[in-house]
C-alpha cells in the first residue's frame, strides 16, 4: 500500500509549479523513508521542467538535492536508523551488476541510472523528487549528512557539490595547483570553496567583476573579467585545471590558451548547442578538454566528509513552497546568491 505525500509538480512543459499530492511507494526490504527537510532548486530542474533536453514525463515533481531525517527503514536495512541525518542525490538506482556499478561509479551505469526525477525506475514506475514531503530511496542510494553541516546548506551538495568536486579530485587539485573557475554560480561558487580547501591557488573568470569581493570571500585569490580581451592575454599559460560552470556558448579556444602544458579544461556545465574548438589547441600543449556529470555514491559520500571536515556548504537562499516559481525565473536572470533551497515543511502547508 502506498503513502500519499504532498509535492510541488509542473503539469505540463513551462507550465507554472503547482501543489498537488503523489504517491510513493511502501518500503521494500532495503528501503529508507526520508521526511525531507530541504531541497535545493537546480538549474537542471528548471531545463527539464521546460523539456530543453528532450521529451519529459509529466507531471514533473523536480529535485534531487535533498535533505531530511530518515523516518523509517525496510527488513534489511542495517546501515541507517530512524533519526539519522541523510541525503539523496541524482540517481536512486542502478543495476548494481556492470563493471561501472562495482567500481562504484553508478552514474555511468550500462543499463543506465534511475533519475531521482523525470526518470522510469526498473519496476516501471516514474520517479518523482525532492520538491515534496517524504521520499522513499534504495538504502545504497542514500548519503549520510554528517554533523556539522546544517541540513539547509547541505541539500545543494547532492548535486552542485559533488558535481564539481569529483573533476577537481580526477584532475588533481591541490596544493601546488592553479585553478580556474568559469562563472560564480550554484556550481562555481561551490566549485570555489572546494578547490580552496583542497589547498589549491583559485582564480574566477567571469564576464564581469561585480561578484568579485564574493569569490575572494568564497576563496578565490584573484578574479578575472573575461569580457576584458586583455584576460586572455594577462593569464595566458597560467592554469593547471580550468572547470567550466556555465551553461553557455564559449571561445573553447581562448579559454584552452589559459592552460598550461598538460593542463585540463573540464566542463560540467551543460550549454543547450555544441562547443566547438580548433584541435591546435589541445595539440599544442599536450592539453585535455574533459567533461565531468556528477559522481558515484561513494564519492558523494566522500565530498560529505569533506565538507564537514571543512565547514563548507552552499550559499543558499530559503525560499517557502509558494516562491518556487518566482525563484524559478530569479535562476533564469542570474539573480540568486548562490542557490534558493525550499523549504519542505512548507509544502502542502
Amino acid at each position: 500500500m502506498s503513502t500519499t505525500t504532498h509535492a510541488i509538480a509542473a503539469p505540463a512543459p513551462g507550465a507554472p509549479l503547482a501543489p498537488t499530492t503523489i504517491e510513493r511507494r511502501d518500503l521494500r526490504p532495503d528501503d529508507v523513508l526520508i521526511d525531507i527537510a530541504y531541497a535545493g532548486i537546480c538549474h537542471s530542474d528548471i531545463h527539464q521542467a521546460k523539456e530543453d533536453w528532450g521529451q519529459a514525463i509529466f507531471p514533473m515533481v523536480p529535485g534531487h538535492e535533498i535533505a531530511g531525517v530518515v523516518a523509517a527503514v525496510g527488513s534489511e536495512v542495517t546501515r541507517y536508523r530512524v533519526g539519522d541525518r541523510v541525503g539523496v542525490g541524482c540517481m536512486v538506482d542502478s543495476c548494481g551488476e556492470c563493471e561501472y556499478c562495482r567500481a562504484g561509479t553508478e552514474q555511468f551505469c550500462v543499463k543506465g541510472n534511475v533519475q531521482t526525477y523525470n526518470g522510469v525506475g526498473y519496476d516501471g514506475e516514474n520517479t518523482y523528487g525532492g520538491y515534496s514531503n517524504q521520499i522513499v530511496v534504495k538504502d545504497a542510494f542514500v548519503c549520510r549528512i554528517p554533523e556539522g553541516i546544517e541540513l539547509d546548506v547541505a541539500a545543494p551538495l547532492l548535486c552542485a557539490g559533488i558535481t564539481t568536486y569529483s573533476p577537481l579530485r580526477q584532475w588533481g587539485a591541490g596544493p601546488g595547483k592553479k585553478v580556474a573557475v568559469i562563472g560564480l554560480g550554484g556550481l562555481g561558487h561551490m566549485a570555489v570553496k572546494l578547490a580552496a580547501a583542497m589547498g589549491a591557488e583559485v582564480t574566477v573568470l567571469s564576464q564581469s567583476l561585480k561578484k568579485q569581493e564574493d569569490g575572494l570571500k568564497l576563496g578565490a585569490s584573484e578574479y578575472y573579467a573575461t569580457s576584458d580581451e586583455s584576460t586572455f592575454d594577462v593569464l595566458k599559460g597560467k592554469f593547471d585545471i580550468i572547470l567550466n560552470t556555465v551553461s553557455a556558448k564559449l571561445p573553447v579556444d581562448a579559454y584552452l590558451g589559459l592552460l598550461r602544458v598538460g593542463g585540463a579544461m573540464v566542463n560540467v556545465g551543460a550549454p543547450g548547442e555544441p562547443l566547438s574548438y580548433n584541435a591546435f589547441s589541445l595539440l599544442g600543449g599536450n592539453k585535455v578538454l574533459a567533461g565531468s556529470m556528477i559522481g558515484g555514491i561513494a564519492e558523494t559520500q566522500e565530498m560529505l566528509d569533506f565538507c564537514a571536515e571543512h565547514g563548507i556548504g552552499a550559499e543558499i537562499e530559503t525560499i517557502p513552497a509558494d516562491k518556487v516559481n518566482e525563484a524559478y525565473e530569479r535562476v533564469e536572470n542570474s539573480d540568486v546568491r548562490y542557490r534558493f533551497v525550499i523549504d519542505a515543511k512548507t509544502i502542502g502547508a
